[in-house]
């Protein structure tokens, strides 16, 4: 017996298509929290994906003439520009409620969040100077190419998450509640347990921390099969 309705053509209904998709992206953002947190605590005390902190960082250290959080600012912003152009599409955008090219850039996002964890066991979780820079550099990259991902379903994102955290308070602000504000509640969430999750595992079992990573990112690769053969217009992203 199928668990939700189905449409005429025997495939999934519209709204389940919808509700999945969003689930899907709710568990990448704790990918991306993770990542963040763990560029932060061990990698220079900067992020992976919130380039706006990282931009700030640059012109505050040309204010105060320290060199060294230019440079892991700099490694983060070129990876995540380098992760963003990777992942970006190429030609025409694929009319689906999860496009094949959403799953190809994140199979990249998981291949290069795969070579972060081997760098990662192989210090033990304490980077040094130069290890540091191409771990951020790895991180930064996996989160460029994850937000070029999820920007091809639409108006949605689980790496940058101002206009997401915006958008929530002027829908509480007007009384206005609806799929996609639950959508972005959970995707905060999200954010926030993965950090946390990372930050513990840092400190109590380090190398176990690749696993928050890459897990919730294998869930989302495998989950999404079941969507790439939806047309988009059955279930947009708003």
């Amino acid at each position: 017996m199928p668990a939700g309705p189905v449409d005429n053509r025997g495939g999934m209904a519209a709204h389940d298509a919808q509700r999945i998709r969003d689930r899907l992206l709710v568990v990448l953002a704790v990918t991306a929290g993770a990542t963040d947190a763990t560029a932060f605590e061990r990698l220079g005390h900067v992020f992976a994906s919130v380039i706006t902190g990282n931009l700030i960082l640059l012109g505050v250290s040309a204010g105060s003439r320290d060199a060294l959080p230019a440079l892991f600012a700099g490694c983060a912003i070129a990876g995540y520009v380098l992760g963003v152009f990777a992942g970006a599409p190429r030609g025409e955008r694929d009319q689906r409620v999860w496009p094949v090219g959403a799953s190809v850039a994140l199979g990249l996002d998981l291949a290069l969040l795969l070579v972060f964890a081997v760098g990662w066991e192989i210090v033990g979780g304490h980077p040094g100077r130069a290890m540091q820079v191409i771990l951020l550099t790895m991180g930064s990259g996996a989160m460029g190419v994850q937000s070029a991902a999820v920007r091809r379903l639409g108006n949605v994102s689980t790496t940058y998450l101002t206009s997401t955290l915006t958008g929530l308070v002027e829908s509480l602000a007007i009384r206005r509640w609806s799929p996609s504000h639950a959508r972005a509640l959970g995707i905060l969430v999200a954010a926030v347990a993965g950090a946390a999750g990372a930050t513990a595992l840092i400190l109590y079992a380090g190398a176990w921390l690749p696993g928050v990573q890459l897990l919730p990112l294998a869930v989302v690769l495998i989950g999404s099969r079941r969507l790439i053969t939806r047309p988009r217009q059955d279930a947009t992203v708003s």
